[in-house]
C-alpha cells in the first residue's frame, strides 16, 4: 500500500507544481478528530507568526477528510489511519495524488469510569466485549453489571484502527453507542460507571481511567516502540507535494517547535525532542 503511494509522489509533485494546491494565503484542513487538536493548535501558532495566512480547521473523521481531499475541497486531510486502496483509486481517477505526511504517534487507549475496579484488559477480552461475546463486567474481573459499549462511528480512522487491531475484522456489536468524536466518547464514559470506550492518548483526562492492555501502559515510549498493542501513526495528507503556505504549515508541524506542540497536546512526537 505504502509503495503505491510512494510511486505517486513524483507524479503528484509535478501536478502540484503545475496547478498549485491552495489559494494564496488560505489553507483548508479537514478530517480526523484525533488529529484535530494538533491541527488547531498548530494553525493558531502558525497564523500568529504569519498574519497574512488564514487556516480553516474542522473535524468530521478521517474518512470525511479523505473524501474532501479527493473532491478537492480541502488542502490537507487529517487522518488517524493510512489511506485505503480504494481511496487511492478514487483519488487517481479524480486526477489527485495523495501524499502522506506523518505528524505524530498515538496509542488508542481503552478507557473506563474511574470507579471501575478494572486496571488491565487483554486484547482477547476487548475483542469479546466489542463483538458482544462478553456482556458483563464480572467476566473480566469487574462488578456484576452489564457492560455499556461505546465506540466510534465507521467514518472514524480510530474506529478502523480498533476494528483491525482489536476486532480482527469483526464488527462492533449493533447495540454499541456510536460517537462522532474522541471528545464525545470521553464525555459518555466519564458519566457512566459501567461504560467502556477507546480514544487517542491525547484525550485521556482525570475523569477517565486508562486501562493497560496485555499489561502494557499507553505512553510515549510504548507508542514510539510500537509495544502498546493498539499504537498507530497520525497523518496529514496533501494532493501531490505541497507548495506555498501549505508546505510552510506542514514544515512547521514536523519542526521541533511543532513537535513540542504535538507533545503539549498529549500526543507523541515523531522523533525525540529536547
Amino acid at each position: 500500500m505504502k509503495r503505491t503511494i510512494l510511486s505517486l509522489f513524483a507524479m503528484g509533485m509535478l501536478i502540484a507544481c503545475l496547478t498549485g494546491i491552495t489559494s494564496a494565503g488560505t489553507v483548508v484542513i479537514k478530517g480526523s478528530t484525533t488529529v484535530l487538536p494538533i491541527a488547531q493548535a498548530a494553525a493558531e501558532d502558525f497564523m500568529k507568526a504569519n498574519p497574512g495566512v488564514s487556516i480553516s480547521v474542522s473535524g468530521g473523521g478521517s474518512g470525511n477528510g479523505m473524501k474532501a481531499l479527493i473532491d478537492g475541497s480541502t488542502d490537507i486531510a487529517d487522518s488517524s489511519r493510512f489511506i485505503k486502496d480504494k481511496e487511492v483509486k478514487m483519488a487517481v481517477e479524480n486526477n489527485r495524488f495523495p501524499v502522506p505526511h506523518r505528524v505524530a504517534l498515538d496509542c488508542v487507549v481503552p478507557v473506563v469510569h474511574p470507579d471501575n475496579p478494572l486496571r488491565n484488559i487483554t486484547i482477547d477480552q476487548l475483542k469479546g466485549i466489542y463483538s458482544g461475546k462478553i456482556r458483563n463486567w464480572k467476566e473480566v474481573g469487574g462488578k456484576d453489571k452489564k457492560i455499556v459499549v461505546v465506540s466510534r462511528d465507521t467514518s472514524s480512522g480510530t474506529y478502523e484502527v480498533w476494528e483491525s487491531k482489536v476486532l480482527g475484522g469483526e464488527k462492533v456489536l449493533p447495540e454499541a453507542m456510536l460517537q462522532a468524536s474522541n471528545g464525545a466518547v470521553a464525555q459518555v464514559v466519564s458519566k457512566n460507571p459501567y461504560a467502556i470506550g477507546y480514544l487517542g492518548i491525547g484525550y485521556v483526562n482525570a475523569e477517565l481511567k486508562a486501562l493497560t492492555v496485555n499489561g502494557v501502559v499507553a505512553s510515549p515510549v510504548t507508542a514510539l516502540t510500537g509495544s502498546f498493542p493498539v499504537s498507530r501513526e497520525l497523518f496529514m495528507f496533501t494532493n501531490g507535494w505541497p507548495t506555498g503556505d501549505t508546505l510552510s504549515f506542514l514544515n512547521y508541524v514536523v519542526s521541533p517547535e511543532g513537535q513540542k506542540l504535538v507533545q503539549r497536546e498529549g500526543f507523541v512526537p515523531i522523533y525525540a525532542i529536547e
